[in-house]
């Protein structure tokens, strides 16, 4: 009896790696169509595999190509870090809204770095989404 509850956990091993493997593909893959570099993509990974809620959120992003927002630093979930990302971009191109060029996928990419970087360091995203103004102020 216990050779088979050990394979049983065995096999629920493999299947996890598995997961792991195609979400690591799917980054790649995402990457490649964001243009960001392997060793940028890799650098990504190598924090990713260590939060669990954020590399669901991104198993979750790739399946259905868009966030479910779970994950939360000082109030803050990806789709905002997504929307500051988007208003840099305007910002950056003095267009005031994004055009075809507007490569979503990278910002996407980008969102899941700074939600990385926030958790390290909340106060200077907070600072830096907010310009020093605080999430309720105009």
């Amino acid at each position: 009896m216990e050779t088979n509850e050990k394979r049983g956990s065995d096999m629920a091993g493999i299947l996890y790696d598995a997961r792991r493997i195609k979400a690591y593909e799917g980054l790649l893959a995402l990457g490649e169509i964001a243009d960001e570099t392997r060793q940028w993509c890799d650098e990504l990974w190598e924090e990713l595999v260590f939060d669990t809620e954020l590399l669901e959120e991104l198993v979750f992003f790739m399946e259905h190509h868009c966030l479910k927002d779970k994950v939360r630093c000082e109030g803050y979930g990806l789709t905002d870090l997504y929307i500051w990302q988007m208003n840099r971009y305007n910002i950056i191109g003095d267009s005031g809204k994004n055009t075809d060029a507007c490569n979503k996928d990278r910002m996407v990419l980008h969102a899941f770095r700074d939600m990385i970087d926030m958790k390290k360091e909340p106060a200077v995203y907070v600072k830096r989404m907010t310009m020093g103004r605080g999430m309720d102020q105009a």
